[in-house]
């Protein structure tokens, strides 16, 4: 299935990583428990992070970035996966969070380590846990054009699946896991304005 001619009139309008982002930023978070298309989340205006990823991905490729997601794993805390772009050899990325501080990042990384190092700090659980562990290499998304994977009412835990058996890479040591500090509770709040308690992983306090 390809676009519709309102789907491409939508989308010719997010003609900058910056204007997906502010989209993302608009809709409501899903807390629902479910993975759908790109397709689905511009008609219900809805969408986790898992699904914020892949429409960024979707809107990305549609102005010629490759449709590329990284996973980022936590301990105590909800696993996030954004989307990546590239523009003169830098890496930015934009997100779909309950946390406001694990959105957008502009293109100015030199690796995706450094870029994924650069939400370290921000990503924390609701007591303020720093949780981030690693991140996985980048996952093509070109590779599910059979399947339809923009505009398919098929649920899309098969590429969550993928992601999850890729290779990731530690961004921290058992070592400085001990040490680490909790966020201030001014970046806590900072972090959860607006966010949709229904949606916000509860962790185990340590």
């Amino acid at each position: 299935m390809s676009w519709t001619e309102e789907e491409i009139k939508f989308l010719e309008r997010l003609d900058d990583p910056d204007k997906i982002q502010a989209f993302l930023d608009s809709i409501d978070y899903n807390p629902a428990y479910e993975c759908r298309s790109p397709r689905w989340v511009i008609r219900k205006k809805s969408a986790h992070c898992f699904e914020g990823a892949l429409f960024a991905a979707a809107a990305l490729n549609f102005i010629g970035y490759k449709p590329l997601i990284i996973d980022m794993k936590s301990f105590n805390d909800d696993d996030h996966v954004i989307a990546v772009f590239r523009v003169d050899d830098h890496w930015g990325a934009i997100a779909k969070s309950n946390f406001t501080t694990l959105r957008y990042r502009e293109p100015v990384y030199l690796s995706l380590r450094e870029l994924v190092m650069s939400y370290f700090d921000f990503y924390f659980n609701i007591y303020g846990d720093k949780s981030l562990r690693s991140y996985s290499s980048f996952l093509d998304l070109s590779i599910y054009e059979a399947r339809d994977w923009k505009t398919t009412d098929e649920d899309l835990e098969y590429i969550g699946d993928k992601l999850e058996s890729l290779k990731h890479y530690p961004v921290i040591t058992e070592k400085m896991i001990k040490n680490l500090k909790k966020a201030s509770d001014t970046v806590k709040k900072a972090a959860l304005l607006g966010s949709n308690e229904e949606g916000l992983f509860k962790p185990v306090q340590q």
